[in-house]
């Protein structure tokens, strides 16, 4: 083992970050890769280089891979990895649908623009039963959702997704309605609190919420 500094490394982040999604304690996982516990705890939290044999039983004892503990898999698309032996796809009802995206996060609306379909990433909240994100005047979603109507929205597709590469896991969630943009103040008034942050930046004050009319989704299971 050599030490480097007194923070954690990427692998002891990624062991610690896989780990807690298994709901495992230090023990456990050290049990299962026969190491010290103390070591352990010491990978987790500072920059270190264990032995390849390490490795190879912690990447065992977390039920993932080596290229993954390493990093090989970073900046990749998920889903690159082979299916599972036996997958089996369900469909989801609409109740289960909206509990898999209420946490909020990151998903993908779908329009028709006049020079073609458009699809765009977005950080979302669900806000009222429906999705609530924020862009900017004078974007993409702004131009083209504009339908010169009063009370007349295009409607658009929205979805969200989660894969679990490690698990050969997944399910995706689709919405369909229309995209309103918040344009009074009573209905400013009622959004502007909703926590939902852009990554993007800048200055983002056009608030649009899609209220579903049809929702449905798929999960990829372990037969």
């Amino acid at each position: 083992m050599t030490e480097h500094s007194g923070t954690p490394g990427d692998l002891g982040r990624r062991v610690a970050q896989r780990r807690k999604s298994l709901g495992l304690t230090r023990e456990q996982v050290a049990g299962r890769a026969r190491i010290d516990p103390g070591y352990l705890g010491y990978l987790e939290e500072h920059a270190a280089s264990p032995s390849a044999g390490t490795v190879e039983r912690l990447a065992s004892a977390l039920e993932t891979s080596i290229e993954e503990l390493l990093g090989g898999t970073a900046g990749l698309p998920p889903g690159h990895g082979p299916a599972a032996a036996h997958p089996r796809l369900e469909k989801l009802d609409a109740d289960e649908c909206l509990r898999l995206i209420s946490p909020g996060g990151v998903g993908r609306i779908a329009l028709d623009t006049p020079t073609g379909p458009l699809i765009l990433p977005v950080n979302y909240v669900m806000h009222d039963n429906a999705v609530l994100l924020r862009t900017a005047f004078g974007g993409p979603l702004d131009e083209n959702l504009r339908t010169g109507v009063k009370g007349v929205d295009f409607k658009v597709a929205f979805e969200v997704d989660h894969i679990d590469d490690v698990n050969r896991r997944g399910w995706s969630v689709l919405v369909r309605g229309a995209a309103h943009r918040v344009s009074t103040e009573r209905e400013r008034a009622a959004v502007t609190a909703a926590d939902v942050e852009p990554w993007a930046g800048g200055d983002r004050e056009l608030y649009i919420r899609i209220v579903p009319v049809e929702i449905s989704g798929r999960r990829i299971q372990h037969a």
